[in-house]
């Protein structure tokens, strides 16, 4: 088993991580939570790979004549995308709001949202 998509997942992660955390804008935080949810992308193709196997398309080939793909990883991915698209979108529009009532993006200039 080949170990650089899991690499790959890992490098993006850790990337989407380091940039969250030196962020000192909220549009930026977003933009980096993104990238960590790529970072399951990757995984998720990754766990349903095959060497040699096809689409689990069965209109000429008869069943079990030669490896597919698990397609439930590929609709697990699928899914990610979906949520990961909603999650920044809405994460976005809180960040519009948060800029129209405080006037700043800026994390540590919000001290009303402090407890």
């Amino acid at each position: 088993m080949h170990v650089l998509p899991y690499l790959v997942a890992a490098y993006v992660f850790l990337t989407g991580c380091y940039g969250l955390a030196a962020s000192r804008n909220l549009i930026h935080a977003v933009g980096c939570l993104a990238v960590c949810q790529c970072a399951t992308y990757v995984l998720l193709l990754a766990v349903g790979y095959r060497d040699g196997a096809t689409a689990p398309v069965f209109s000429d080939v008869k069943p079990g004549s030669r490896p597919v793909v698990d397609p439930v990883v590929q609709a697990l991915t699928l899914t990610d995308i979906v949520v990961g698209a909603t999650v920044t979108a809405l994460l976005l529009a809180l960040v519009l709001q948060i800029a129209k009532r405080h006037g700043t993006i800026d994390p540590d200039e919000l001290r009303e949202l402090r407890g």
